[in-house]
């Protein structure tokens, strides 16, 4: 779940109880802390989205039995950091119809519909059919605030503007990315995080992308691997911009980290 998904692991038939009689086919937190359901089913099942709502209608009502469990596997600093605000279902399947599509974009929860694929007898892959982002620190695509607003009495206009720039070239590399607001960066996700923006510092702005640093010619001052060194957000790859240039420097690597996603 971690490797495909970018969630992990928590739990697996995670029964209801006998209120609810249900069992929960994967339950995870993302990389973000936002609490995950994956239902999983072999082909077209137009039932999968609606058990997923109905799952996730349990999990809002049992938050501290899902913070419990989060204690247990992942330890009190991931329960303490569990993010309520964009609760996520995943539904894996052969495939989906169009109605399914649409039927996602009706509702205000964060879903995404993934297609499965089989290759002989040991490669799967999987493809976002449809990806909406619900909860009240998720945005869609779309210039909004830029991060470092609520830091705009101490930094420049300069740097507000460059936060800007960058949130609106992230959110447009491509349909099904979503953002996701914490305190400390703004994750970028399609079906995991691709890139992170911290605030900004006086004279930059840092973002992680999931770039192996290995294939990159670093260049001191613009880019630097940062993996095993702790930081906010999540990747590997640290790179610095301080001016709209290094913005259009930085493209190819924002591009090759969605791609990755």
């Amino acid at each position: 779940m971690e490797t495909l998904l970018g969630v992990r692991f928590l739990a697996s038939e995670y029964s209801t109880g006998p209120v609810h009689g249900g069992r929960i086919d994967s339950l995870g937190l993302d990389e973000n802390g936002s609490p995950v359901i994956v239902e999983y089913k072999r082909g077209v099942d137009a039932g999968v989205i609606n058990q997923g709502l109905f799952y996730l209608a349990w999990l809002m009502d049992h938050r501290a039995e899902f913070e419990h469990l989060v204690r247990d596997r992942l330890g009190v600093t991931a329960a303490s950091q569990v993010l309520w605000s964009g609760p996520r279902l995943i539904c894996i399947a052969g495939d989906f119809t169009r109605y399914d599509a649409h039927a996602v974009r009706e509702h205000r929860r964060s879903i995404d519909l993934v297609r499965y694929r089989l290759f002989g007898s040991d490669l799967l892959g999987l493809e976002t059919v449809a990806s909406v982002s619900g909860g009240i620190q998720v945005a869609r695509r779309g210039r909004g605030r830029s991060v470092a607003h609520a830091a705009a009495d101490v930094q420049s206009a300069a740097m507000v503007e460059l936060a800007g720039a960058v949130d609106e070239v992230l959110l447009g590399l491509g349909d099904g990315v979503s953002r996701v607001e914490r305190k400390t960066y703004w994750a970028y996700q399609r079906l995991r995080n691709f890139a992170c923006l911290c605030p900004p510092q006086r004279s930059k702005l840092l973002v992680y992308l999931k770039v192996d640093p290995k294939d990159v010619d670093l260049v001191p001052g613009f880019t630097r691997d940062v993996s095993g060194l702790g930081h906010h957000g999540t990747g590997d790859l640290e790179v610095q911009l301080r001016t709209p240039r290094d913005v259009e420097r930085a493209q190819d690597l924002f591009r090759a980290s969605y791609a990755a996603a």
